[in-house]
């Protein structure tokens, strides 16, 4: 992704300092752009926790990058206390956000490759071998899913035109631009470039397809408002913000084309678990036939999960973030309460939505429908 004319990822080593990890610190956007130096796997795990990083593929290359910083930090220690360290980071990286499979599956994937190393030059050698990797993979899985995505914008944008031209037989056969529904911020901003829903988009937009965003606030942090229409903007993608609650309104009126999202965690049954008020989109959805896709990586599957309804953990977040509201005044972000004081709140930060809601998941390696089947089909090493 390019802000202004340079490009970004968004994680990266610092240049002239490898053991200093940089990251856009997304809680100033869309007013302020924010570079932010981390150092320790404590300020790593703040950042992870406080949102400053946010997204399940971020967090994963996040999580990684965190390993390799408690790496670091370890290779200081006597030799016997190294081991212990990495696990008492891997414990306090984890406890950050349950919900995005990604962050376990980062850290997991860092302690089986540090454990190879025979000393700690090599340990750390290993780690920072892996943070890449997983950040690599990561923005090249999300560039696939772009080009899949692509592909069935296109067949959707088709079908539109023949419909068009078929009420409309004056000329016009393009039926104006395919109206894609996004909800949260599944964008570059969720993981280290391209993204998951928003790849597609992207890829759409550059190819010349013509598309629209209907950007989705999503309340109560509002990362549809603040993060994916500031990227969508930066990229030079037309888009609308619009209530969370006008989705369906939208649709029935038949001004949305598709949906598209991201995912936290998926299980191998396909069910999906998404930022709060993704179930509610993708009912609206199936009422008015309109075709409900969800893009992720592999690594935001689950493959030990079949009920996500029972099995997947759904973070509570502080009430405060449903009282209260924080914005741009006067050159400084503000917070305002927008709720009684007196009144309690609860704050559930994903819903899930069952795999007979999902049209089809867009992944690294095709659109497979949101069962078990074809999921393996796609992944057969999984079938072990």
């Amino acid at each position: 992704m390019n802000v202004g004319s340079q490009h970004f990822r968004t994680i990266w080593l610092k240049p002239d300092d490898e053991t200093v990890v940089q990251l856009i610190d997304q809680r100033f956007l869309p007013h302020r752009f924010v570079i932010e130096e981390v150092g320790t796997v404590e300020q790593m795990a703040t950042a992870i926790r406080d949102m400053h990083v946010r997204g399940a593929g971020l967090i994963g290359a996040s999580a990684g990058y965190g390993m390799y910083l408690a790496a670091v930090k370890a290779a200081a220690r006597p030799a016997g206390e190294i081991d212990e360290h990495l696990s008492r980071a891997a414990a306090q990286l984890k406890a950050t956000r349950p919900t995005a499979v990604n962050l376990s599956w980062a850290i997991e994937r860092q302690l089986r490759n540090i454990a190879k190393g025979t000393n700690a030059k090599e340990k750390v050698a290993l780690a920072l071998r892996t943070a890449r990797s997983i950040a690599d993979e990561d923005a090249d899985h999300c560039r696939m899913i772009g080009q899949h995505g692509f592909e069935l914008i296109r067949q959707i944008a088709r079908k539109k035109a023949g419909k068009f031209a078929a009420v409309n037989p004056s000329g016009r056969t393009a039926g104006g631009p395919i109206n894609v529904l996004t909800h949260c911020n599944a964008g570059w901003l969720a993981f280290v470039d391209h993204g998951s829903a928003t790849a597609p988009i992207y890829a759409s937009h550059d190819r010349g397809l013509p598309v629209h965003v209907w950007v989705a606030e999503t309340r109560p942090r509002n990362q549809g408002s603040k993060l994916t229409a500031w990227e969508l903007g930066q990229h030079g993608v037309p888009h609308t913000i619009v209530a969370d609650s006008a989705a369906g309104h939208l649709m029935q009126r038949g001004a949305v084309d598709l949906v598209i999202v991201g995912t936290d965690r998926t299980t191998i049954t396909g069910d999906v678990a998404n930022k709060i008020g993704t179930y509610l989109k993708a009912l609206a959805a199936k009422a008015n036939d309109v075709p409900f896709y969800v893009a992720l990586p592999s690594s935001s599957f689950d493959w030990k999960l079949r009920d996500g309804l029972k099995e997947i953990p759904i973070e509570q977040r502080s009430p405060e973030e449903v009282k209260k509201a924080d914005g741009w005044f006067e050159g400084q972000m503000v917070e305002v309460r927008v709720a009684p004081q007196e009144s309690p709140a609860t704050n559930y930060g994903f819903d899930v939505t069952p795999g007979y809601l999902v049209t089809g998941l867009i992944t690294e390696r095709g659109v497979c429908e949101a069962n078990e089947k074809s999921i393996r089909a796609l992944f057969p090493e999984q079938m072990r």
